[in-house]
């Protein structure tokens, strides 16, 4: 079979890319210990209200850790709890949030924050709130009738 010069050309740079990608791949994966986030932590969905640190759903400082605060949401049934939560300035949060009932999105308007709460599932996100202001949290996953009721709010303020 003859191949003309511009196919093995196409052929070769194809099969080097796809190496090159699967090296980038391997080495995240396995050299540099990336996982996926939502296999990391499971919890029975069932008894969320029951677990630590799910119990008291809310704002609480940390020492000792890569951040100042953590925030803990439980989601359920068109609503967050907590509802309102007053944040500092230039505070480091690390968000905790699970769901009891359904799969429910996470984003905090304005910022990266983008999760999906699944149920039996934990979700985390680290971030450094460096703009003061109100932020909406907002349902971006269909979860039922009551869906575009399903909103929180975090508030920036100076400290």
């Amino acid at each position: 079979m003859h191949m003309h010069k511009f196919e093995k050309v196409w052929l070769i740079f194809g099969v080097g890319t796809l190496l090159v990608f699967l090296t980038v791949l391997g080495v995240s994966a396995f050299y540099l210990g990336n996982q996926p986030p939502s296999c990391l932590a499971t919890i029975d969905p069932e008894k969320v209200e029951t677990q630590a640190p799910f119990n008291e759903p809310g704002l609480k400082k940390v020492e000792g850790k890569a951040w100042d605060y953590e925030l803990v949401f439980v989601a359920q049934a068109f609503n967050y709890n907590p509802g309102d939560v007053e944040i500092p300035f230039g505070a480091t949060v690390k968000i905790i949030a699970t769901t009891k009932d359904v799969i429910h999105g996470f984003e905090v308007a304005g910022t990266n924050i983008n999760m999906m709460l699944e149920p039996g599932y934990i979700s985390e996100h680290i971030t450094t709130f460096d703009k003061t202001g109100e932020y909406l949290i907002l349902c971006n996953e269909y979860c039922g009738a009551g869906h575009h009721l399903m909103t929180s709010k975090i508030e920036v303020v100076e400290s």
